[in-house]
């Protein structure tokens, strides 16, 4: 297969084909990586020749009108030739910008546009995520807003327990990717930059460049650094940043995923129960053969690509592990898959998130339906503290609700009817409480505690402070490619 060869007959993944949003796939473009690289050999000069490097202003002025003219035809022409991809660009920078040729890549070595630019790039990846997570938690945080007190059943261990509601439910999931948000802010503004290093990390070629001036080189690296908009860089490298930084931002990257692939395997189980179901569009097809069919295709998607990015995390930690002394090379294929795949994969995530949230339906009947099935189960305790204030015994009023609803709990089970504990009790003149009483002691409402008022104390308290201010991707939300 031939470089540019047509897509039907040469790979393309499918993070760029089907999932990923143009703003993600844009971000970790070459055209966007190779400007970036030609920007920091411009900052790069332009701090030398402000620190006392004879650099024309003429050099500078031809870097910075070609910093985005790049002739990928010449830069493959001379990687050929060089065996070596910084060198294949800095001979091709210097073709249109034959001035400054003396003067790119003056004293750095390939980490300063490598790891500089990963950075730069892994930054604003952050914040292309941070953008969509808020639009998610927004519209989740309507929707519990709008079914904070509705009633429904909770489940531990996957089973019946008590009561909670919609909305507070939902609480849950903004709980989590709450706590993602606050770590993503925490990467956003603490990652560090790499700056202006050298070789080995030592400055060599910077002390020499002038005259053994300590200062200058400092100042070098602060200049460069602010720049390129950081606030600080690393104090110490190797020949390249501490990969324990791509470890960093994987782990907020895949605790996103998670945070996404809880959420999806809820909603898929609640689909089950027929409770609430994701979007699904007008000629939408579930089943090629069931046309009935009506599949949570987004959440489990969205499970599929969360178990792709959470594989990846550990990668980043055993790559730091084996970067021997100041460096070794066997990073860097590795990075160049790991780290784009993962944000582009976590983009695709919190785009079916968003379309998921937009669009979530719920069937209150179905809840109620499901509800009344297990609440009598779960109102034992009311039902013999009534039955005693009636005049009853306590031990007595036990075994009979005791009998009853195991009778009862049987009958759904093998028989398929619906739940008929209140009426065995109310025909038993051992249970003195009619079954007016019995039902009415059963609303729903009086068994979700203090749901509703933790949702609205949560929205108020915890997520609406965290989304003031930031920006929200509300074309997020928009349609979903098969």
């Amino acid at each position: 297969m031939t470089l540019g060869s047509p897509p039907s007959v040469s790979y393309s993944s499918p993070l760029a084909e089907r999932y990923a949003s143009t703003a993600m796939l844009e971000l970790w473009s070459p055209q966007n990586r190779y400007a970036l690289w030609r920007r920091l050999w411009l900052a790069l000069a332009e701090a030398e020749q402000r620190l006392g490097v004879a650099i024309p202003d003429a050099a500078l002025a031809e870097m910075r009108a070609h910093l985005d003219d790049i002739d990928f035809a010449a830069v493959a022409a001379y990687e050929k030739r060089f065996r070596h991809d910084v060198m294949a660009h800095v001979h091709a920078f210097g073709d249109v910008a034959p001035s400054a040729r003396p003067f790119i890549h003056l004293g750095a070595t390939s980490a300063f546009v490598t790891d500089n630019a990963d950075l730069i790039l892994m930054r604003r990846g952050l914040e292309i995520l941070r953008a969509k997570l808020a639009a998610c938690m927004a519209q989740l945080g309507e929707f519990a807003r709008t079914w904070r007190a509705e009633p429904t059943l909770g489940y531990t261990h996957l089973q019946s327990a008590q009561l909670t509601t919609v909305g507070k439910r939902a609480t849950l999931w903004l709980q989590d990717f709450l706590l993602d948000l606050a770590d993503l802010e925490h990467r956003v503004t603490t990652l560090p930059f790499r700056g202006v290093k050298g070789t080995t990390g030592t400055q060599a070629s910077f002390l020499q460049l002038f005259g053994g001036d300590h200062g200058k080189v400092r100042q070098l690296d602060r200049l460069v650094t602010q720049a390129m908009g950081f606030p600080r860089a690393l104090p110490v490298t190797g020949q390249t940043y501490s990969r324990k930084l791509d470890a960093h931002v994987l782990g907020v990257v895949s605790g996103i995923a998670a945070s996404a692939s809880k959420f999806s395997g809820d909603v898929r189980m609640l689909q089950a129960f027929g409770e609430i179901e994701e979007p699904f569009e007008s000629e939408q097809i579930g089943s090629s053969a069931m046309a009935y069919k009506r599949n949570p295709m987004r959440a489990e998607r969205i499970a599929s690509l969360a178990r792709f990015v959470l594989s990846l995390e550990p990668n980043a930690n055993q790559t730091h592990a084996v970067q021997y002394f100041e460096r070794t090379l066997d990073d860097s294929a590795n990075r160049r898959l790991v780290i784009p795949e993962a944000f582009l994969a976590t983009d695709a995530i919190l785009v079916l998130v968003a379309n998921i949230t937009k669009g979530l339906e719920v069937h209150p009947q179905r809840i109620r339906r499901r509800v009344l099935d297990e609440l009598p189960f779960m109102a034992t305790e009311e039902l013999i503290v009534n039955a005693v204030h009636a005049g009853g015994d306590r031990q007595q009023v036990h075994e009979v609700i005791r009998r009853h609803a195991i009778a009862a709990a049987r009958a759904v089970k093998d028989e398929g009817v619906a739940n008929d504990m209140l009426d065995r009790l109310a025909g038993d003149p051992a249970y003195p409480v009619p079954l007016d009483a019995l039902r009415s002691a059963l609303d729903p409402a009086r068994f979700i505690g203090r749901s509703a008022e933790q949702v609205d104390e949560f929205l108020a308290e915890e997520l609406e402070p965290a989304l003031a201010g930031l920006v929200q991707d509300q074309a997020a939300a928009g349609a979903v490619r098969v």
